[in-house]
């Protein structure tokens, strides 16, 4: 039988991943100022304050209060590991045995965050190692932001202001951050928050394999940059790498980007396409020429990833030859395209690696039903 601690431990609400809309409200149906909700956000986010007694400029009858029915809890780290290239990434424990993983990559002053936005993920992409490893369940938005508090707090303990390690978050983790809109949108606007981290709308990054319906929603309320994982020219080849383009073919998905980018106030905006280069199976001239011409009508960058080797694959990294013909065709072709140096793989932290720890909640039947559900083709308007 529990105790009456740990029952009261269960019904505190974790102020970690409420943005400032709900910060208010929360207050407000706890008799409190909204207004308030600026300064509990300050102490977390800026100064990584997980303590209410540490709140000294709220009255002592609120911090008893919030003491009482609210808690601050990031996830808990399980492991970190250190690549001789800087790169960092973390294990980190959500419950039920399961980890997720995250990843800070430095770079001079800067430093891009991989944040992770399910315990595994659905689409089984076939270059991905966290496909392999299933679908537990979504993370909460304190499971999302929890991962940004956690990697500022491991690198400077929140003391050095506006110089910190985290001025760029890429939400390409673990999991389709589309398929966990809610908790996703709402962590992201923690990033975005002055009141939060700050961060500006061209420096956080949502990466999606193309969920075209969620896309659309998410261009009515957001102004974050964009990612799409694409990976092959045409839907034959797709279909095979990203089995939701079975679902939402690349015609399809394409015209969603566009309306995204039609919906921002920013003219200049641009869609990064991410394309990962596998030996023998996307990197071909062919495939290049071909890439050119699918993304001649959309405003957009493209981003060559070698591919990463993970233990359940096959498949190879192309040769620097092959990776350079690539690049150079899709520039003469007037594209800017860069080619993603590799970094963190020595500790399996590279794009396409991450894996963590899923307690897969699906039976593969039902894995194969829900996966056969996604690929069902819709008609081209």
């Amino acid at each position: 039988m529990e105790t009456p601690t740990a029952v009261v431990q269960q019904m505190k609400v974790n102020l970690l991943g409420m943005s400032r809309k709900k910060m208010e409200e929360y207050l407000t149906s706890i008799g409190e100022k909204p207004f308030r909700a600026q300064q509990i956000l300050k102490w977390i986010h800026h100064s990584g304050v997980d303590n209410f007694d540490e709140m000294t400029n709220l009255g002592k009858p609120l911090r008893a209060k919030l003491q009482e029915l609210a808690e601050i809890r990031p996830p808990t780290v399980v492991k970190q590991l250190d690549s001789i290239d800087g790169t960092r990434k973390w294990a980190v424990e959500v419950g039920g045995n399961n980890l997720v993983e995250t990843v800070l990559i430095p770079d001079g002053q800067r430093g891009t965050l991989c944040v992770s936005s399910q315990v595994g993920c659905s689409l089984d992409c076939s270059f991905c190692a966290t496909g392999k490893q299933g679908f537990m369940r979504d993370l909460t938005a304190s499971e999302i932001i929890g991962q940004v508090w956690l990697a500022i707090k491991s690198y400077d303990g929140f003391n050095s202001g506006n110089k910190r390690i985290v001025t760029n978050v890429v939400m390409m983790g673990m999991g389709e951050p589309l398929l966990n809109f809610d908790n996703v949108v709402e962590a992201m606007s923690l990033m975005l928050d002055d009141f939060g981290y700050g961060l500006s709308k061209r420096r956080v990054t949502l990466s999606t394999s193309g969920v075209v319906p969620m896309l659309d929603k998410l261009g009515d309320i957001s102004t974050v940059s964009l990612a799409i994982s694409l990976h092959a020219p045409n839907d034959e080849l797709r279909n095979q790498l990203v089995p939701i383009n079975k679902k939402y073919p690349i015609a399809v998905l394409l015209e969603a980007c566009q309306r995204y980018l039609d919906k921002q106030e920013d003219t200049h905006r641009v869609v990064t396409i991410e394309y990962t280069l596998i030996a023998g199976v996307n990197d071909s001239l062919d495939h290049a020429k071909e890439l050119a011409e699918v993304l001649r009508n959309l405003p957009c960058k493209i981003n060559l990833i070698p591919f990463n080797p993970f233990s359940l694959s096959n498949y190879a990294r192309p040769s620097k030859n092959a990776i350079n013909r690539f690049w150079l065709a899709l520039t003469e072709a007037g594209y800017v395209t860069t080619v993603r140096t590799p970094r963190g793989d020595d500790i399996d932290a590279a794009c396409g690696q991450l894996a963590g720890q899923v307690q897969d909640r699906t039976k593969r039947s039902e894995r194969h039903r829900q996966r056969a559900e996604l690929e069902q083709p819709i008609r081209l308007v």
